[in-house]
């Protein structure tokens, strides 16, 4: 199947031009799976403190009208995270989008980070702490939410659920793109599965970037097919499901705990 990774200026929502780059080059690439960044459908709002409370609200709205839109990109299945309000709570929640079905919330982000640029544990909740994956079509999804990847406990369990795709939207600085890379190539490495990832680019704060780099990672040995770049900011690849079945039965995947 062919999947996209992407990056995406900060307020891509506000810019035709961006938009219709976008939307042209999943339309000429055929694309049947498209990655979003981290809450894609608004500003980054944990790059300041304190929260807001109607910020947040502001951004739950756009984040629907948005998912109602979504037949517009002409991709048979989109996922991402984006901001909800549970029962009183803001969580952070990552979402598959079918045409079929429509939208439907796979995982709650439970581990957050709270400094410079992301103070999320000061804008919102931790999840439900369940790490569980969606099956599409025969296609077994699981997500890590940005900081999530670096909990590698949870790649490996899925990979035990027979996990096909490892989802990781990102909103991340553009001084750890590397470390984040090898997160990823470690992510896919122990679970056998292939792993995507999207990111922003552009400012966070005044002193602060995004650091783009979204990417597609094969299952057997954690190696980087393609990485998105600020001239290149869409990537779309072939990838081949069986490759992350076969991974399951190898090394380091096989080794009893």
């Amino acid at each position: 199947m062919k999947v996209t990774v992407c990056e995406l200026p900060n307020n891509w929502i506000n810019s035709k031009s961006d938009q219709e780059k976008f939307l042209y080059h999943l339309e000429s690439e055929k694309t049947e799976l498209l990655l979003l960044p981290e809450m894609p459908f608004s500003s980054w709002l944990a790059g300041k403190r304190p929260p807001d409370k109607k910020a947040w609200e502001k951004a739950v709205a756009n984040h629907n009208i948005w998912i109602e839109r979504l037949e517009e990109f002409n991709v048979p299945v989109i996922a991402g995270s984006r901001p909800v309000i549970k029962e009183g709570r803001p969580l952070n929640v990552g979402f598959v989008w079918t045409r079929e079905q429509g939208v439907k919330a796979v995982h709650e982000k439970y581990y957050l980070p709270d400094e410079e640029g992301f103070w999320e544990s000061s804008w919102y909740h931790r999840g439900d702490g369940r790490f569980e994956l969606i099956t599409i079509n025969g296609l077994k999804i699981g997500f890590l939410i940005c900081t999530e990847i670096w909990f590698n406990h949870h790649a490996r369990e899925y990979g035990k659920m027979g996990m096909h795709l490892l989802l990781c939207p990102r909103a991340v600085g553009s001084v750890t793109t590397e470390t984040w890379l090898a997160g990823g190539r470690a992510a896919a490495n122990v679970s056998g599965a292939y792993c995507l990832s999207s990111n922003f680019n552009g400012a966070i704060t005044p002193e602060m970037n995004f650091g783009g780099t979204g990417w597609i990672i094969e299952p057997e040995e954690g190696f980087v097919m393609g990485r998105t770049s600020e001239k290149e900011p869409f990537l779309t690849l072939e990838i081949d499901i069986s490759q992350a079945e076969k991974a399951k039965v190898t090394y380091p995947r096989y080794v009893k705990e």
